[in-house]
């Protein structure tokens, strides 16, 4: 699965300017919340603690467009909690953006 940083950077771009450092700061804390999000699934030890964790990460994604992050979060609903395969794609997704 490939990652397009493009929805992420417009939406930077259109919330703080040019300002690189700006930038990366924004995407260092989207990347933290995200990487807590995942770690939260990791950890879920009942159903309801995995889908929160997962809706959480989804929204995440939707506020700035990443639909490779939104879809692995959909499946990560739809499928069965605490499956490594989808943990291993959203941490991979997630280290494409940072």
């Amino acid at each position: 699965m490939s990652f397009d940083s493009g929805p992420l950077d417009r939406y930077l771009s259109a919330a703080i300017g040019d300002d690189p450092a700006i930038a990366l700061d924004l995407r260092s804390a989207f990347t933290g919340s995200a990487r807590d999000l995942a770690d939260l699934m990791r950890r879920a030890r009942c159903d309801a603690n995995w889908e929160v964790a997962a809706l959480r990460l989804k929204g995440l994604a939707a506020t700035f467009g990443i639909i490779s992050l939104i879809e692995l979060a959909e499946q990560a609903i739809a499928g069965a909690p605490g499956d490594p395969l989808v943990l291993r794609q959203i941490n991979a997704a997630i280290d494409d953006i940072a």
